[in-house]
């Protein structure tokens, strides 16, 4: 487009003006003009990174919003009746867009929202109230996952824009959870109660780097012809000239990277020129790593220092380096080089920044979320090493296509320079990879069909597909269904295959997903296997994000379910299946699973029932990494280990809270105990009897714990009652260290005390059992909300009569429980357990024994006054709505009683 046609900031309504601070849309912008704002089409767009596309979705929020504008020319707002969803790959791109957008549209009363992990201040209210939410793939399906029940998809009523930043994301395992997002948002839409809806009439815009299929997007989104727009390198602001460096693997991931610094100076020496660099490290700890080599490197010049150019900037650089707070960064500042990450403070990250703007500083060591977060670009980008640690799945991971792309995006400056370099550096066989990536010659392939079980399961527990044809339907609205049409053969099918054929093996694997969810009990059907009803395992895969094959396992659980049978499911489970035993690890793992010290709780056993001296599958592995984790002082200090140990505690944590929902239900009562206990066991890391429990405090770490167990406190009891003076003498630190300690139990929730007693009972033939918490008077509010499960079961019948959560906190005390029994024929267990949801070690535990007839009516009791079948509302422990509170009601247990009643009988 020439430049007299370029589209004027004016041509907008007066009142949207101010949201430009220039003049004249760019080349892209001013093509995509009129129908990103004088149209409702549907749009994708596929484009160079730095072209200017965060206009386009800036120019159709503010499309959506022209119709507050009354006919006087008036801007009348109403809040959250119209909303727009911006989706990325990633929180920092959120979150800048967030800045952004508050900055912009604040002032016009427009409320933005963020969704994502680092946000979790938020309510249906808050949800409903927003006009523009921002949120990353996965957080925005758990939040519709997770909230169904207070009306999580409520809002999806009010959504009238949907924004997909970095599309080509579909190319990556995450891009399944896009694809259902949007599919979920396509069915919805066509649902006949949302026609009056603004749902009904929902606008799609994508936007992705050049890729060769944008035809696809199109179609998947049902862009009209005038709605897809390509734009090659020549809309870039500056010609960027690419380069990619295979380099032979190391023995592994950690020491490839710490390889590549080796070659990080001579790239710079040849490609950068004396111009401004950015050298993207996966790790803050590598940032810090490459920036010391460079330095240390330059230092070897002399005055012949590359990064020095004038003795002038060499004394700004002395001078700047004075006002630096990190210690390190002063050696590196003045030598030309610096680090940038998360971990810095406020003024050190500003400094540099300053610096490295200014020119003074000309290399800048980063993490990649500079690449999203804060517009600082350079002449040249080096990335060094495609891969990052993933901290879920404890391993390293290719960066997704959207980062390496945001990082790319970062070289040249205009108008500054009118080139840029980019260098990725990774290993040899992946060099292939890289190279399509950056000439946009990859695909975009759909993810989907390896999960489609637990993302269609999903879609039934949220009512979004209720019989076999709106699966079939849900389906076809994916870009699986697409993609499988153009390219059979990346789906298991033949090349030839013909357009039937094709339809009928998306209905065969609808139909077979369908019949599996249904044989596990995860969804019930009718006899013609037509209608689709969520049951409870099902809502527990979705809310938890369990794999199909890992809530199998939960379900397969043993009647009298362990804590060593928990451990054993947890090690099975698809969520760490990645995890592999490697050769040189078998040594280490043998050695501490034989346990010659007798710290481990549980170990792997051979057929004799002696432990084994070879550890020899994946499953093994995990399990004695797990029960070393869990003594609370690890033997394991190799790196990948550790790696391999922070997943498993991290998952086994999510699994646990899953089984222990799923034996509520099951009304099991060791299965819930076991499971209760182990998901907190790996949230702290620790047994209930590790003698290290005061780690759970904030600022004791091993050492100080390993201290204080020396001179005898191993309890929290004990740590109240120590003298603070001698625990400053044993940890050796100084006043008023000792006194910091004491204040950290403040942390933990106030004293409770239980009994559970046996009272007479004038009704004949019954007994009553009446369980209180008290809670005495605290002089010192707790500032932090405390939560525990109050559960009472029978030991010989393996059943829960009654289970309630209760905030510790805000109860009223006293609190009781009363049961009334029938009296039991031989010997009957009582136990009352208030196990407490965050900490270990300060469980309250209770058993009253029976000795009368059988059978169980059932009746609850709050502050000694009798009642109904039901809990009064105003007796009720009311829980955020962030919590589930799973209780069983006396007319269950009445049922369940009376039908084992029948059993006896017969």
């Amino acid at each position: 487009m020439d430049s007299y046609t370029l589209k004027s900031v004016l041509d907008l309504p007066t009142h949207f003006r101010s949201a430009f601070n220039f003049r004249y849309f760019n080349s892209l912008q001013s093509e995509c003009f009129p129908v990103c704002f004088h149209s409702n089409a549907n749009m994708v767009i596929s484009a160079p990174t730095g072209s200017g596309k965060t206009v386009i979705f800036e120019l159709c929020i503010l499309r959506l919003l022209s119709k507050f504008i009354s006919k006087e020319g008036r801007f009348v707002h109403l809040k959250g009746t119209l909303k727009t969803v911006y989706i990325a790959p990633s929180k920092a791109l959120v979150q800048e867009k967030l800045r952004d957008w508050n900055e912009k549209f604040g002032p016009w009363g427009v409320t933005c929202l963020e969704l994502t992990g680092d946000n979790e201040f938020y309510n249906a209210r808050n949800i409903h109230e927003a006009d523009i939410i921002l949120t990353t793939p996965e957080k925005f399906d758990a939040v519709t996952r997770y909230r169904i029940k207070d009306g999580g998809l409520s809002f999806f009523g009010d959504i009238a824009l949907l924004l997909i930043d970095e599309v080509h994301l579909l190319n990556d395992p995450r891009g399944a959870t896009l694809e259902a997002i949007v599919s979920r948002i396509k069915m919805l839409a066509c649902k006949p109660e949302m026609r009056s809806s603004p749902l009904a009439d929902v606008r799609f815009l994508a936007v992705s780097a050049t890729i060769p299929n944008i035809e696809d997007l199109a179609e998947w989104l049902q862009v009209p012809a005038q709605g897809i727009k390509r734009f090659g390198e020549e809309m870039r602001p500056v010609k960027l000239t690419t380069k990619v460096f295979g380099y032979t693997p190391a023995k592994n991931d950690f020491l490839f990277e710490r390889r590549l610094q080796n070659y990080v100076f001579d790239i710079l020496m040849q490609y950068s020129r004396g111009h401004s660099a950015l050298v993207f490290c996966s790790t803050r700890k590598g940032a810090q790593e490459a920036a010391q080599r460079l330095s240390q490197t330059a230092m070897t010049f002399g005055h012949s220092n590359p990064f020095i150019k004038s003795k002038e900037q060499q004394e700004r650089l002395r001078e700047a380096s004075l006002s630096c707070s990190d210690k390190q960064m002063q050696s590196y500042i003045i030598y030309g080089v610096g680090y940038h990450n998360g971990g810095l403070c406020l003024k050190d990250r500003s400094l540099i920044e300053s610096l490295f703007l200014k020119g003074d500083i000309q290399v800048i060591c980063t993490t990649n979320t500079l690449a999203h977060g804060i517009n600082l670009p350079a002449h040249t980008v080096v990335i060094k090493s495609t891969q990052h640690f993933n901290k879920e799945k404890g391993l390293y991971m290719e960066y997704d296509r959207s980062t390496v792309l945001q990082m790319c995006g970062r070289a040249g400056r205009p108008p500054f320079d009118d080139t840029g370099m980019v260098i990725i550096m990774t290993r040899r066989e992946t060099v292939h990879l890289y190279e399509n990536l950056l000439n946009g010659c990859e695909m975009v392939e759909s993810q989907l069909l390896p999960c489609v079980t637990e993302h269609l399961t999903a879609e039934i527990v949220q009512l979004t597909v209720s019989d076999i044809t709106r699966a079939i339907e849900w389906m076809k609205c994916s870009y699986l269904y697409v993609r499988m049409k153009k390219n059979p053969k990346n789906y298991l099918l033949k090349q030839g295959t013909s357009s039937e054929q094709k339809e009928r093996h998306m209905q065969e694997i609808c139909v077979q997903k369908v019949n599996e969810l249904s044989q596990h009990q995860m969804i019930w059907t009718d006899e013609d296997g037509f209608l689709l009803k969520p049951l409870e395992p099902g809502k527990l895969m979705t809310k938890y994000y369990l794999k199909f094959e890992t809530m199998k396992h939960i379900m397969q659980a043993p009647v009298n379910c362990s804590l060593e049978d928990v451990l054993h499911i947890i090690c099975r489970a698809e969520e760490i299946a990645w995890i592999q035993l490697r050769r040189n690890e078998k040594k280490l793992l043998n050695d501490i699973n034989t346990d010659k010290d007798g710290r481990l709780r549980f170990h792997i056993l051979g057929d004799k029932g002696k432990r084994k001296k070879r550890i020899q599958t994946r499953e093994e592995k995990i399990f004695v990494l797990a029960n070393d984790c869990l003594t609370g002082d690890p033997s394991v200090h190799d790196l990948s280990l550790t790696q391999d140990t922070n997943s498993i505690c991290s998952n086994g944590c999510r699994i646990a809270k899953c089984m222990k929902e799923y034996f509520f239900h099951k009304k099991n009562y060791r299965g819930a105990l076991n499971s209760t206990v182990s998901a907190k066991s790996f949230n702290q890391k620790l047994w209930d009897d590790s003698p290290y429990l005061l780690k759970q405090l904030p600022g004791i770490g091993m050492v100080t714990a390993k201290a204080l167990h020396s001179m005898g406190i191993k309890s929290f009891e004990t740590l109240a009652t120590a003298d603070p003076r001698k625990i400053e003498i044993v940890t050796g630190r100084k006043f008023p260290f000792g006194n910091h300690i004491k204040d950290s139990l403040l942390s933990l929730p106030p004293k409770v005390d239980m009994k559970i007693e046996d009272i007479e009972c004038p009704r004949q033939g019954k007994s009553k059992l009446v369980v209180t918490l008290t809670r005495p008077l605290q002089s010192v509010q707790s500032t932090k909300r405390h939560y525990a499960d109050m559960i009472i079961g029978s030991e010989e019948d393996n059943l829960i009569l009654f289970h309630e959560k209760i905030r510790v906190d805000e109860f009223p005390s006293p609190y009781s429980a009363t049961i009334l029994l029938s009296n039991p024929q031989g010997k009957l267990t009582i136990k009352a357990d208030l196990i407490f949801e965050e900490y270990i070690g300060i469980d309250l535990r209770q058993k009253l024994l029976l000795m009368k007839e059988n059978n169980i009516s059932l009746n609850h009791k709050q502050r000694n006054k009798q009642t109904s079948t039901f809990l009064p509302m105003e007796d009720v422990c009311v829980i955020d709505d962030d919590e589930t509170t799973s209780g069983v009601s006396a007319k269950e247990l009445r049922n369940s009683a009376n039908s084992k009643r029948e059993n006896d009988s017969m």
